[in-house]
């Protein structure tokens, strides 16, 4: 699946960067970090979105949410 993001508005530059998180938590599920000094994916999604659960369910919720927007577009 290949598509193209312009990041003209706040609302798309927001939707690429769940995009990384959600990459960057699929890493984290399969053991790896994306750095060793910034906060993991894990827990900007937490903190920020207000997602509840281990690894395996944020990354399960990030990912429906992401399916549904990009459906639309």
């Amino acid at each position: 699946m290949s598509f193209t993001i312009r990041l003209d508005t706040p609302e798309k530059q927001e939707l690429a960067r769940l995009i990384a998180l959600r990459s960057a938590m699929r890493m984290e599920v399969k053991g790896f970090r994306m750095t060793n000094k910034a906060p993991t994916a894990y827990s900007i999604l937490k903190k920020e979105y207000g997602f509840k659960g281990n690894k395996q369910k944020v990354l399960d919720q990030v990912s429906e949410i992401l399916d549904k927007v990009l459906e639309k577009e």
